[in-house]
């Protein structure tokens, strides 16, 4: 049976380590539970061990979770997320951390102005340009930030990616350097909803590796959870 208030103290210990040889604070690095195709007893118990981050790929699977969870829980998106989805994902997440591209951007704003709320949002960038996945184009991004910058009902809290799969998480170093530098290039750059604070990155074999590089937040799912059940 899976522990998973035990999993929990072990990445949190792990997170720590990491945070330390990175010359950080273990409080700068954030777990989000990625509870996808997770039962809700897993996600309750979670919430038990003290848990309260938690991202969801799809606005269904999510809307169920939300109403049995009873918590105060923060709830990202962190799957692809369509433009006729947007008014479900408003209603459900707290952040969207995979914007990325224009349109979306504006589906955004329009549903955040009519509701009068400031939409908190991360641009999922596509590293690799892996055709599978989604996120945009590291050159696409200036263009993407220069057009958000339009869109008051949108706040850009920072960078997410999810490099190609490899077994061996040194594999995936080159690419959460590259956010982290996407990340410092675009910093600079005065913004008045533009505010590049985090970067999520790393997941349960590689986060150790993206704290190194300077994740804020790291997707945990197996390591926590055990394998998905569907």
């Amino acid at each position: 049976m899976i522990d998973i208030a035990a999993n929990y103290r072990m990445i949190l210990q792990g997170i720590g380590a990491a945070a330390a040889r990175s010359g950080r604070e273990a409080g700068a690095v954030r777990m989000l539970a990625a509870s996808k195709s997770q039962s809700m007893e897993k996600v309750q118990t979670a919430i038990a061990a003290g848990i309260r981050l938690f991202g969801e790929n799809y606005v269904q699977e999510a809307a169920a979770k939300k109403a049995a969870a009873r918590a105060p829980v923060e709830w990202h998106m962190i799957g692809h997320l369509q433009r006729n989805k947007v008014k479900a994902a408003l209603d459900l997440f707290d952040v969207i951390e995979s914007l990325d591209n224009l349109g979306l951007a504006q589906a955004l704003e329009k549903e955040a102005a009519a509701r009068g709320r400031i939409v908190r949002a991360l641009v999922e960038v596509n590293l690799a340009g892996e055709e599978n996945k989604s996120g945009l184009p590291q050159e696409a991004l200036a263009p993407l930030l220069e057009a958000i910058e339009a869109l008051p009902h949108l706040r850009i809290e920072g960078l997410m990616a999810v490099p190609p799969l490899a077994d061996d998480p040194e594999k995936a170093r080159p690419y959460f350097r590259a956010l982290a530098e996407l990340r410092e290039k675009f910093k600079s750059q005065k913004r008045s909803n533009i505010e590049l604070k985090e970067l999520s990155m790393g997941m349960s074999h590689d986060y150790a590796v993206a704290i190194e590089e300077g994740a804020t937040l790291v997707r945990i799912g197996t390591a926590l959870f055990g394998p998905r059940e569907s």
